[in-house]
């Protein structure tokens, strides 16, 4: 046995590979962020926090030699994955990203695609007046200044300001289903989705309650995650993983 392995994010795909590599008899480290309250946890050991950056990285997969790395952080968290794109190279450490497709439009749906959230704001005047906004608690101060515009923003934790003036906050983790999507968007009145390409079945189910209504999507493309080879199903990654810290 070659070490141990690192699997940075909190993300559904990365405990099933903390999981699976538990199972394998490897011995697992998970990285957290921590900027989820309540996080559900991964089997085996739990690091909740930042490295320091690249060069803090570097010396925590030295010192506790770390074998591999697998980055299954969000597909939206740029900073991390830069970050440890730079860390694991400069330790030598050889690294994959896990991430799961994005999703895809089907015959019914109405998609806006921007490249950015305040991209994503600036379209919203021309689509419609009461917004469901899944775009998580970062980021929402680019629709602070849409005053005009009535707003139910949904995210896991309580969000800081600044926030739209006219909202209304809704605390919820999910997985969801499409039947209570449709609901809720029913009971508020929603007529235009904003949300991020995350990806993935959890919060998938706005996406058809979205189509079955004819309410507009406004998706945010995710952002260029370069520096690493990646992969898109646990399996790989295990297979992956296993061939390091088995050598």
């Amino acid at each position: 046995m070659n070490g141990g392995v690192l699997v940075l994010g909190g993300t559904s795909e990365a405990r099933a590979l903390a999981s699976a590599l538990v199972g394998h008899g490897v011995h697992v480290v998970s990285s957290l962020a921590g900027r989820v309250a309540a996080p559900r946890l991964p089997e085996g050991e739990v690091r909740i926090g930042g490295f320091g950056g690249p060069d803090g990285l570097a010396r925590w997969l030295t010192e506790h030699r770390i074998a591999a790395v697998v980055d299954a952080t969000h597909p939206f968290a740029e900073r991390i994955g830069a970050s440890a794109a730079a860390g694991t190279r400069q330790a030598g450490v050889p690294a994959l990203r896990l991430q799961r497709p994005g999703w895809e439009q089907s015959p019914g749906d109405d998609w806006h695609w921007v490249d950015t959230l305040a991209d994503a704001a600036a379209a919203l005047p021309g689509l419609g007046e009461r917004v469901f906004l899944t775009s998580g608690r970062q980021g929402l101060a680019a629709f602070a200044g849409l005053s005009r515009l009535w707003f139910l923003v949904r995210c896991v934790d309580p969000p800081e300001p600044p926030l739209p003036p006219s909202h209304e906050l809704l605390l919820s983790r999910g997985p969801y289903h499409v039947g209570e999507e449709r609901d809720l968007m029913r009971r508020y009145r929603v007529d235009v989705l904003v949300t991020k390409d995350s990806g993935g079945s959890m919060t998938a189910a706005k996406l058809e309650a979205a189509r079955e209504l004819a309410v507009p999507v406004v998706v945010v493309r995710r952002p260029a995650r370069p520096g690493m080879s990646a992969v898109s199903s646990t399996a790989d990654a295990l297979a992956w993983t296993l061939q390091r810290v088995n050598r």
